[in-house]
């Protein structure tokens, strides 16, 4: 029998980094949304864990497949044109830069998701490599194509 700590614990340790990689993934909107479809989740498949290891990259698979699964219904959707767009606002490290917010925003989601996680979170690629679901030479990979393409596009 596996021995977990309690939810509660375990998500006031890990709550203010998920949300934080959740806002700036998808905006503050999305991304508040997104963390309660995360810690919900999380909940309900927690009892039915059988290891106790790594608990923190579990959270962030759960958080990073949220975003995916934002992307796809996004992506779903028609986007009406006579509304203006919601703007989002991340400046909560004081980094106050949109344009490229903008374009971290609009990168492929693996490739978002891992610059994200190394740059903002300053996660291992090992732990970005168990969020994403693939090898660890995959999620560098996908940091440096997703650092190549915002070089590419954000003015230095």
């Amino acid at each position: 029998m596996v021995k977990l700590p309690p939810f509660q614990a375990l998500l006031d340790e890990h709550a203010p980094d998920l949300q934080r990689f959740l806002v700036a993934s998808i905006g503050p909107h999305d991304g508040a949304d997104a963390f309660q479809d995360t810690v919900i989740s999380a909940l309900r498949a927690y009892p039915r864990l059988r290891s106790d290891e790594n608990l923190r990259g579990w959270l962030f698979t759960i958080a990073h497949r949220k975003v995916i699964d934002r992307a796809r219904r996004v992506a779903r959707h028609a986007v009406p044109v006579a509304d203006t767009p919601e703007v989002a606002h991340v400046d909560r490290d004081g980094s106050g830069d949109d344009e490229l917010w903008a374009s971290v925003r609009a990168l492929p989601p693996k490739q978002r998701s891992a610059v994200l996680q190394r740059y903002l979170l300053d996660r291992p690629y090992g732990e970005i490599a168990v969020a994403l679901g693939c090898s660890e030479d995959a999620a560098r990979q996908n940091v440096r194509a997703g650092l190549r393409r915002l070089r590419e596009e954000v003015p230095a």
